[in-house]
């Protein structure tokens, strides 16, 4: 399985889009600056099609060291979160080719 980096995202805008090169990447730095900068204001980000992020608060409490045993505090603290919409769970389940091949 292949990751997608920034760079691969930036040449995809660059050959679909028609930019530059470097107006790709500076618009997708901004993309995601502007997104990352709603999430740590505590907001939650949603793209129609593709899903919602947002940032759930975590309380205190107990857990366990697996290799000891022993008992550890852990600490509230935000964690991000990513629900993927009705639409790209279809997708990758296969279901919109196999939706689309009924049309």
């Amino acid at each position: 399985m292949a990751t997608v980096t920034r760079a691969q995202l930036a040449e995809t805008i660059y050959t679909q889009v028609g930019l530059s090169r470097n107006e790709s990447a500076i618009l997708l730095e901004t993309i995601l600056e502007r997104i990352a900068a709603r999430l740590q204001a505590g907001e939650t980000v949603k793209i129609s099609g593709f899903g919602t992020f947002s940032v759930r608060q975590k309380g205190r409490r107990i857990g366990r060291n697996p290799k000891t045993g022993v008992e550890v505090p852990i600490l509230p603290r935000r964690v991000l979160v990513f629900r993927p919409s009705m639409t790209m769970r279809a997708r990758v389940n296969g279901l919109a080719a196999a939706e689309d091949a009924d049309c």
